[in-house]
């Protein structure tokens, strides 16, 4: 703990050389919207990292984040579902001070110094010097609060305590008869709402009143509460007009409306994807089969037959990535290999990471989401295998297939009993071996399969279940070769 956060009382708390010179209701205190852009300051000049684990917004979301917060602004991040939102909000925790005194037994934080509170009022001025002090660290500054339409103004501003003014013997209209809600207890730190736009209207009123004008009526009693509050949201553009909006009074108070977005690119996708996943120790997933993995969510988010509006999330790669690592892993463990590899049977397991996040327009419904994602599968190996491989020579795998052989990869027993399989089509052991660049048999065994894989995405094989064969003719509908 730091030497400062030795301090008890106000006496101590005034000895240290940052307080020196400081009195009671001085009105000095810095805000934590100036706390936040000091530390901000401070950062940008020695070259820090901003937000540790937020990929791909550095020439997009960052700078107008930083310009927001230099500017001492309220904002909202507004984006579809999986574009770290949380994230970053939570990050702005990162640009508070390490610690800060409060008035010990405070329910709202008070400032020794400046308090707001009544009660904070008359414990300073009963005691003076010997006011009992805490401090808070920078974790304990971030409130959040998930916006839900049974939220109500008692849950973030507070509400009457009949039985609380009894006890002080206060008007039921005296702040000191509160008990105090989120918004109150988040006093001298950031107060995060997500889904902004599901919070009733009426709630909203309450939630920007306080905030501007530092008033609000609970049950008819006016209540005025000076915060120091930093206020951040997240939004998804969908729920403006599905689920609710946000009023104007309130839009209109936000400083900065900040966009998020999806990974430019599969290479930022993988990064995100690689970072967030969770994988047992001993799982290998190759290169090629990780870019597939990150390829199936831009595939998705390209497909007509997926709702645009609902977007598809990052944590459907980071899912897909995590359930492909276990069924590797349970394939290693029943044949008996200690090294456990992903392969493509491997991301077919992982079906229940896609279907469970993909929002169907209705033509996707009609095929059912499992059929449509198997068919993003596909499009994604065709894509990865055109992108990496495309001038591998396979003319005698195909003319293999096209004499009418059959392949059916072993999906139990030992890496190595696979390989050998993989040597009845010609060609295809020394391709793998190419794209493999190692000598393992596990690896190999996985780039075999995505060969075959990468050629059914490019139609120069059929797929069915587990076996790869010649393509399937062309039949002419409507005038048109399919």
């Amino acid at each position: 703990m730091p030497d400062s956060t030795q301090a008890r009382t106000l006496a101590d708390l005034l000895a240290l050389p940052e307080y020196a010179g400081r009195a009671p209701f001085d009105g000095q205190s810095r805000r934590v919207q100036d706390e936040v852009r000091a530390n901000l300051t401070r950062k940008l000049r020695s070259g820090e990292t901003l937000f540790p684990g937020v990929v791909g917004y550095d020439e997009t979301v960052i700078p107008q984040l930083v310009n927001a917060l230099l500017a001492r602004q309220n904002f909202i991040l507004l984006g579809l579902r999986g574009q770290a939102k949380s994230r970053i909000l939570r990050a702005i925790t990162d640009l508070l001070d390490p610690f800060v005194p409060a008035i010990a037994g405070s329910e709202i934080n008070d400032d020794p110094l400046n308090p707001i509170g009544e009660e904070g009022k008359l414990m300073l001025a009963a005691q003076g010097m010997e006011l009992p002090i805490r401090w808070i660290p920078r974790a304990d500054r971030y409130v959040e609060k998930l916006a839900t339409p049974d939220v109500t103004v008692a849950d973030l501003i507070g509400d009457v305590d009949p039985i609380k003014a009894a006890r002080l013997g206060t008007a039921l209209g005296d702040v000191r008869s509160m008990h105090f809600g989120l918004l109150p207890r988040a006093n001298r730190g950031v107060f995060a709402v997500n889904e902004l736009a599901d919070l009733s209207p009426k709630v909203q009123v309450a939630l920007f009143n306080i905030l501007q004008e530092g008033d609000v009526q609970i049950k008819g009693y006016p209540v005025r509460l000076e915060l120091d509050v930093m206020l951040v949201f997240s939004a998804n553009p969908e729920d403006y007009t599905a689920r609710g909006k946000i009023v104007t009074p309130l839009k209109d108070r936000i400083g900065s409306e900040i966009r998020t977005h999806y990974p430019s690119t599969v290479e930022q996708g993988m990064n995100i994807t690689a970072q967030e996943s969770y994988q047992t120790e001993g799982v290998t997933t190759p290169p090629f089969i990780a870019e597939l993995i990150e390829e199936i969510a831009f595939q998705a988010r390209e497909d007509g037959r997926v709702d645009k509006l609902s977007g598809v999330s990052q944590r459907l790669p980071i899912s897909l990535m995590e359930l492909a690592g276990a069924n590797a892993e349970a394939r290693s463990l029943r044949g008996g290999d200690e090294a456990s590899v992903a392969r493509v049977s491997d991301v077919y397991a992982g079906l229940p990471a896609i279907t469970g996040k993909l929002e169907l327009e209705y033509e996707g419904e009609l095929k059912g989401a499992d059929s449509v994602a198997r068919e993003v599968i596909r499009k994604a190996a065709g894509q990865v295998y055109a992108r990496r491989y495309a001038t591998l020579d396979t003319r005698n795998l195909e003319k293999w297939f096209e004499d009418g052989n059959v392949f059916r990869f072993p999906q139990v027993g030992a890496a190595k009993g696979a390989m050998q399989a993989a040597r009845e089509v010609p060609g295809l052991y020394d391709l793998a071996s190419e794209i493999a660049g190692s000598s393992d048999d596990g690896v190999r065994v996985s780039a075999a399969e995505f060969v075959l894989e990468g050629l059914y995405g490019r139609k120069k094989l059929s797929r069915a279940e587990e076996t790869y064969a010649a393509p399937e003719p062309e039949v002419r509908r409507g005038g048109k070769w399919n």
